[in-house]
């Protein structure tokens, strides 16, 4: 990694070090967020009856049915995750997203702290393409955004949590 890069992905690390090192405060709740894609598939055989003492078996042949996307919100010092499925990933599905945090479970804080990745959708201008610019920026105001570091998204606690969903 040339030198650069990576002091910007130290600064960055520690960053988010640093938050995951604070103390619960529920004005300021440290919250992830995270997405990925699931394949929906149909099953083109049936699967045989299950058998007393053998786990369920089914042919590995399926059919496509489309995609679906998954937002991971994960607040680590709460134990609280959730899971909201969407058709879609765009700015606007992660602004909604963020806005139920705000008006939702988090309608008493002062600021949501926000840890995510880098993808191009995770910025406040994406709350201008889905609200109006008053709706928009109350909602910035709410939010401070923290960053992993570039290919190091795996610093994101939402991300980690994938692993107990699939």
């Amino acid at each position: 990694m040339p030198k650069e890069e990576n002091a910007a992905f130290v600064s960055a690390m520690e960053d988010i070090l640093e938050l995951y090192k604070l103390p619960y405060n529920p004005k300021r709740p440290l919250v992830c967020l995270d997405e990925t894609s699931k394949q929906q598939v149909k099953e083109v055989r049936n699967p045989l009856p299950l058998v007393s003492g053998y786990p369920e078996r089914y042919d590995t042949e399926y059919e496509r049915n489309g995609v679906s996307n998954l937002f991971m919100i994960f607040e680590p010092l709460a134990g609280w995750r959730h899971v909201e499925v969407t058709e879609h990933r765009t700015a606007i599905d992660w602004a909604h997203q963020v806005k139920a945090l705000v008006d939702g479970r988090y309608k008493d804080a002062e600021t949501i702290v926000l840890v995510e990745d880098n993808l191009n959708t995770h910025t406040p201008a994406s709350f201008y393409k889905a609200f109006e610019p008053e709706e928009a920026r109350r909602l910035i105001n709410k939010i401070e955004f923290h960053y992993t570091p570039k290919h190091g998204s795996w610093l994101d606690m939402a991300e980690i949590e994938w692993v107990w969903v699939f």
